[in-house]
């Protein structure tokens, strides 16, 4: 597991690279080295007078883009911009197996709740393809739930699949936060910010 790295960062928000494997808060086993705990602590230590707070979830496994607000009311605008949609997130994935469709929508309901993810085949391996996701509601595990329930998993999904299933292995569920676009909390200029594919996930392309 690497270290996080701040992109971008002003008073009221911070847009954090996560590597794969941090917690983002605590679970309730009350984990301390999660990645706002750590964000925190280096806050604290400029003197930084204001909390960071997650504006949204990403997995421990899943690496790459997360926002952040610097103090309550930053975080309670950016989380109204994320229930009325207007943060778009992209990720890329990698999918086991050759989707029939280069693109395409998968609509089917999480608990009960609507749930849509968009995706676009980017490139096409031997047993394995590079997706562009972008998931247009926001409910936990909404990539891997949906890529499981068309029958093709990530590569790595432990969680909802069976990796003994699969002969390609990888360490994690193979999930990336690449790309973010918002409207600033406080100035409402438009903001975008990208990610490059984390070393597991590079290395895994360059032996498959």
């Amino acid at each position: 597991m690497g270290a996080f790295g701040i992109i971008y960062e002003d008073d009221s928000i911070l847009v954090v690279d996560k590597p794969p494997g941090l917690l983002v808060i605590p679970t309730p086993k009350n984990e301390s080295h999660t990645l706002t705990n750590l964000l925190n602590r280096e806050l604290d230590g400029r003197s930084i007078q204001a909390n960071a707070h997650p504006c949204h979830r990403i997995d421990r496994e899943t690496s790459g883009l997360i926002l952040y607000a610097k103090g309550k009311k930053a975080q309670q605008v950016m989380m109204e911009k994320f229930r009325r949609h207007e943060v778009k997130k992209t990720y890329l994935a990698f999918i086991h197996g050759r989707l029939n469709r280069n693109s395409g929508r998968i609509d089917l309901p999480i608990e009960h709740k609507r749930s849509v993810t968009k995706y676009k085949v980017l490139e096409q391996r031997r047993d394995f393809c590079v997706v562009e996701v972008e998931p247009m509601t926001g409910r936990t595990n909404q990539i891997r739930i949906h890529f499981k329930a068309i029958g093709h998993p990530l590569v790595g999904e432990r969680k909802f699949a069976f990796a003994k299933d699969y002969g390609l292995k990888f360490r994690r569920a193979a999930l990336h936060s690449c790309r973010i676009e918002f409207a600033h909390p406080l100035t409402n200029r438009s903001l975008v910010f990208t990610s490059p594919l984390p070393d597991d996930m590079e290395k895994f392309l360059a032996a498959n």
